[in-house]
């Protein structure tokens, strides 16, 4: 029996993917849950396996063809099953065999392939510029020519002042004009418009708090001594949190569809800068797993990440984030909530700061958390409950929490 193979959908809010690479081609032998396409996402590049074993068949997406979620791209026939031949029209058929198209590749509109079917991917697989356009001449005087080159901007936008409407100096605007650079991978527009949304919808608000980290400090260089993968404080604070969202469910929780929705698993995702942009890997069930298990997660999923070979499961099911600026110097700052989760944490450096210690004047390691809330899901005093036992976690973390 065939098995279709669908463009997945990693999360709630994605609507599509992108086709980058097949790694099979038309009528090759693949196995179940080997790799088979790459597909970039609105957050991710992530590797699609074979949902079956057999021979590869009817590819309807082409790399870089943008394709709606849970639409089928090919099908796996079992090594003994017959190709899938398409119903067309024999207009169809004959539009095709003309210009060598396999109808294979073909959406059909309606019950089966039609003229138009064929005509639109021909269409579309003609990606070349026209030539049929004469771009128009301006008048321009040379500096005006120079000043806008430098600052970018379309002289044929421009109305002139000079004499037969010629475009002076004086006519160029003095700002420089950004434009769209094609430099600009989709993960990083994807992530620009996910983050304008959560910033422009979701209702923020930020718990700030400041904790001795001292003994966060010795407990990392304890359990250095004997740990397999080397802990960071990231793991530690993934450990710390995950504990605190055990006690505290709400911070867990996440906004859907207008209604709040209890996770029942804890799985917390970590921010991660690459050069496309921003991503989240996630540690599943971070509250089940020891410190040693976390550090291999985290170290697992990072790389896979700085690689641009996150999978499926990398990315999916996160209910909170964790966004550690720390290792860049930074000594604070207000993360923007990832959708639908109800917060995120944001951790600055260690510094040696002078404090009042029983009393006395001290200079202690500290550090500055900011938690941001999504306030349809917590209020401030739920926020201000999970961040103090954050707190507590990390100024007295020694025999609360095994390796």
């Amino acid at each position: 029996m065939a098995t279709n193979v669908i463009m997945p959908a990693l999360e709630m809010a994605q609507d599509s993917g992108k086709i980058l690479r097949w790694l099979k081609s038309e009528g090759a032998s693949v196995s179940k849950g080997e790799p088979l396409l790459e597909i970039e996402t609105d957050k991710v590049t992530v590797e699609i396996e074979a949902p079956a074993s057999g021979i590869l068949t009817n590819i309807t997406a082409r790399e870089g063809d943008v394709v709606p979620v849970g639409q089928t791209i090919a099908m796996i026939l079992a090594p003994d099953e017959a190709p899938v031949v398409p119903d067309a029209t024999p207009v169809a058929r004959k539009i095709a065999a003309e210009h060598g198209v396999d109808l294979a590749r073909v959406k059909p509109s309606g019950g089966r392939i039609e003229k138009a079917d064929v005509l639109a991917y021909l269409e579309t697989k003609d990606q070349r510029p026209k030539t049929d356009v004469t771009p128009r001449l301006v008048a321009a005087s040379p500096k005006a020519r120079r000043l806008a080159r430098e600052r970018g901007v379309d002289l044929t936008t421009l109305r002139g002042s000079g004499p037969a409407g010629a475009i002076l100096a004086a006519d160029v605007p003095t700002e420089t004009v950004l434009r769209p650079s094609s430099s600009i991978s989709t993960t990083w527009r994807v992530m620009v418009e996910r983050l304008t949304t959560s910033w422009t919808t979701v209702p923020h608000f930020y718990l700030t708090r400041e904790v001795n980290a001292s003994r966060l400090v010795a407990w990392r260089e304890r359990v250095n001594t004997h740990a397999a993968e080397k802990i960071t404080f990231t793991d530690l604070l993934v450990k710390i949190i995950a504990t605190a969202l055990r006690q505290h469910p709400r911070a867990n929780a996440s906004w859907r569809d207008g209604a709040l929705v209890w996770n029942d698993d804890i799985n917390i995702g970590i921010a991660v800068a690459i050069e496309e942009g921003l991503v989240v890997p996630v540690i599943h069930r971070a509250d089940t797993l020891t410190l040693t298990q976390i550090a291999t997660r985290r170290a697992e999923v990072v790389a896979r990440a700085q690689a641009g070979k996150l999978r499926l499961e990398d990315v999916q099911g996160g209910t909170f984030t964790l966004s550690n600026l720390g290792m860049y110097g930074v000594n604070a700052f207000n993360a923007i909530v990832n959708p639908p989760q109800a917060a995120i944490l944001a951790v600055g450096r260690i510094a040696e700061r002078v404090v009042a210690v029983n009393g006395q004047v001290s200079v202690q390691p500290t550090m500055t958390l900011t938690l941001s809330c999504d306030h349809r899901v917590l209020d401030g005093a739920r926020g201000a409950q999970f961040l103090g036992m954050v707190a507590e976690l990390i100024e007295e973390p020694l025999g609360l929490l095994a390796i």
